[in-house]
């Protein structure tokens, strides 16, 4: 539907404002104006996103910090390479599950009852973290296992419901949701705090304990409000009963071969070094986006002007790429920089390690309606940037946010292990990577959906996130070599990846007119 169109819900006659609409006419809750002149199912999901990112980013930041802590202090004692590439998986798992996640909603349980098996999984995976305390180490890993199974179900699901409240789309849609990603954000931001603090300060146990009574939270919230503001948006699946019947019993295998290798690990049947998986992992996903890119070009039937769209498509996979594995090293190699080369004290008490992992979403919530603001008066004066030129920009800001951990390392090395530097360095870098998420992260998105041929709009969403994964991973496996031990190979760290990122950017920028001229006149944007 036309962004233009008039909604259809906007009648003019008086009469139709009087109709007692039935229960289950999903104009009753599309046309809903009672959250901020937004349908309050977006209330429901809003707080249901809240919680559940607050459960992942309160988990993601001490997973490093546990499994690197002493057996003495609480913690597993792994050593950082292994931590930080098991940290890898599970970020770059997270992200994959999106994809078998759609697909189950979409052909057998529906939007809703995905959003709410998706929140179980996932509780019941922040239990068995918390409860690895009383049982062997294996609940710990079976729980990261449960949540990645969770989030994939409830993750792409809850946005797509998003979506489904505006049928009409235009700005409306638009405002509705920037005020999702804000709770995503708010609860992005909040989580750290709190789970830092009791992880770092109480217990690990207690920092695991309390993500998971987020998603709790987040799960009583939308059992509670989804009937009443949801109605059947999103309620029944797409697919036929034979179809439903099939997927239903492929999801059954796929989490029998899932349970399988979990317990054969756990037993001992099947022994794993985290990084040479995380090694052998990369190299899969790099080998499926390839052959799914050869499929398109030479298999798919597409014509020379899709094909050429495809072509710009695999240009923004490498660069977003390159930009993940840059900046998904703030859970693994700047989370351990800040516990061991930081001086965190304010007014003369220590902040715990994770607080400074909230400085960004700070940054998105105060920058994002900035930089919203900016590439619409640049649109108005048609002076906005193309998306490869954006790309460049952000790729730019991400590299002088690694050339200032440059810097800050040296100063380590200069004053030896025990030196301690100013958390404004950190904060600092995370400033510029903010800068550069925001410039690249949305015009990502946006561009899977202009360029993607028609037909495959939802598989190119699906290589946006494979984009992720493959960076994650990458940041996972070279995420451990911040260390005291080896303080000669931080600084190669940080140089190594601003000089990558630095590479791509001109490397990107160089392609805005190539590009431009083999799109033609939609200007690569």
């Amino acid at each position: 539907m036309a962004i233009n169109q008039k909604p259809v819900f906007q009648q003019p006659q008086a009469a139709a404002v009087t109709v007692d609409l039935p229960p289950n006419d999903v104009t009753r809750y599309t046309a809903d104006r009672r959250f901020f002149g937004q349908p309050l199912g977006l209330a429901t999901l809003f707080f249901t996103e809240m919680w559940e990112r607050f459960s992942f980013y309160g988990i993601r930041p001490l997973l490093i910090l546990f499994m690197t802590a002493a057996l003495a202090k609480g913690g597993f004692g792994f050593d950082r390479a292994t931590a930080s590439s098991i940290v890898g998986i599970y970020a770059s798992s997270v992200y994959l599950s999106s994809l078998p996640g759609g697909w189950i909603a979409d052909r057998w349980l529906g939007l809703q009852r995905s959003v709410w098996c998706g929140g179980i999984f996932i509780a019941l995976g922040h239990l068995s973290i918390g409860l690895s305390a009383f049982f062997a180490r294996s609940a710990f890993f079976v729980g990261l296992v449960l949540i990645v199974i969770g989030t994939g179900l409830l993750k792409p699901n809850i946005s797509a419901i998003v979506g489904d409240l505006y049928p009409e789309g235009g700005a409306r849609r638009d405002a509705g949701f920037s005020i999702y990603y804000t709770g995503i954000n708010l609860g992005a931001f909040l989580a750290p705090l709190v789970t830092g603090f009791l992880g770092e300060r109480v217990d690990w146990h207690w920092g695991f304990a309390s993500a998971g009574f987020g998603m709790l939270f987040g799960l009583i919230t939308f059992r509670l409000m989804a009937p009443r503001t949801l109605g059947p948006i999103g309620l029944r699946p797409n697919g036929t009963l034979q179809e439903q019947g099939r997927v239903r019993s492929l999801s059954f295998v796929l989490l029998g071969i899932v349970v399988l290798v979990t317990v054969l690990s756990i037993v001992g049947v099947v022994r794993i070094d985290a990084v040479k998986v995380a090694e052998n992992f990369a190299v899969i996903i790099l080998s499926l986006a390839l052959l799914y890119f050869g499929y398109l070009f030479f298999f798919a039937g597409l014509t020379g002007d899709e094909k050429k769209r495809v072509l710009v498509i695999i240009v923004l996979f490498a660069f977003a790429t390159i930009f993940w594995s840059a900046f998904e090293q703030a859970p693994t190699s700047l989370n351990l920089f800040a516990r061991d080369f930081t001086d965190r004290h304010v007014f003369g008490w220590e902040m715990p390690t994770t607080w400074l992992q909230a400085f960004n979403s700070i940054f998105v919530i105060l920058l994002a309606p900035v930089f919203g603001i900016l590439w619409l008066s640049l649109g108005k004066r048609n002076r906005n940037p193309s998306s490869p030129a954006k790309f460049a920009f952000g790729l730019v800001c991400a590299g002088l946010g690694f050339l200032i951990m440059v810097r800050a390392a040296n100063l380590v090395i200069v004053g030896g292990a025990a030196t301690r530097v100013s958390c404004w360095w950190l904060i600092m870098s995370y400033l510029f990577q903010t800068f550069g998420e925001l410039t690249l992260s949305p015009v990502g998105l946006s561009s899977m959906t202009k360029l993607a041929p028609r037909k495959f709009v939802g598989q190119m969403m699906g290589i946006w996130f494979m984009a992720s994964a493959l960076g994650n991973l990458i940041a996972g496996i070279v995420g451990g070599n911040v260390d005291p031990n080896k303080l000669d190979e931080m600084p190669v760290l940080f140089q190594r990846t601003a000089i990558s990122l630095f590479i791509a950017a001109v490397v990107c920028a160089a392609l805005v007119i190539p590009i431009r001229r083999l799109l033609g006149a939609s200007d690569g944007d």
